[in-house]
């Protein structure tokens, strides 16, 4: 245990624990990568040349879409709500970073003309209502869709 007595893992344990968590190939990213291109939508994933790294690009169309946790990202839903009980001002300040970070980038996407969408975590349980929000934010398809969603 820590000297602060707050942390079940010691230092090294906690960094190992953090680093495991992924940042890319998410499971809610991966969901909305599959559905779009199952809608027929073509993109480019992680542009580092694009503030924040959007999960998804689509360059032909100025949008981009970034598909964030709910807990990690500070989301108005129970999960992103839930407040961790260790080490509470230590997440409270990373979370707020995290917002302005996402605000940040949104808004310098936006000056560069880019559309911004963010799919959050707790959208991902009624595909057919993410499949619509999808095409009403991208416009319609150019090929048609390989597959019925």
């Amino acid at each position: 245990m820590t000297s602060k007595g707050s942390d079940v893992f010691t230092p090294a344990q906690r960094s190992a624990v953090m680093a495991a968590v992924k940042g890319r190939g998410t499971k809610p990213e991966m969901i909305v990568r599959r559905l779009a291109h199952a809608l027929g939508y073509r993109f480019r994933l992680h542009r580092k040349d694009l503030p924040g790294k959007p999960d998804l690009v689509f360059p032909g169309r100025r949008a981009v879409i970034f598909v964030h946790g709910c807990f990690w990202h500070g989301h108005d839903c129970a999960r992103g709500a839930r407040q961790p009980k260790q080490n509470a001002a230590y997440w409270s300040a990373k979370i707020a970073r995290n917002k302005a970070r996402d605000a940040a980038n949104a808004t310098a996407l936006a000056d560069a003309g880019w559309r911004v969408l963010t799919v959050w975590e707790c959208q991902m349980k009624d595909r057919a209502v993410l499949a619509a929000r999808l095409q009403g934010f991208l416009g319609p398809s150019a090929r048609a869709p390989a597959r019925r969603v």
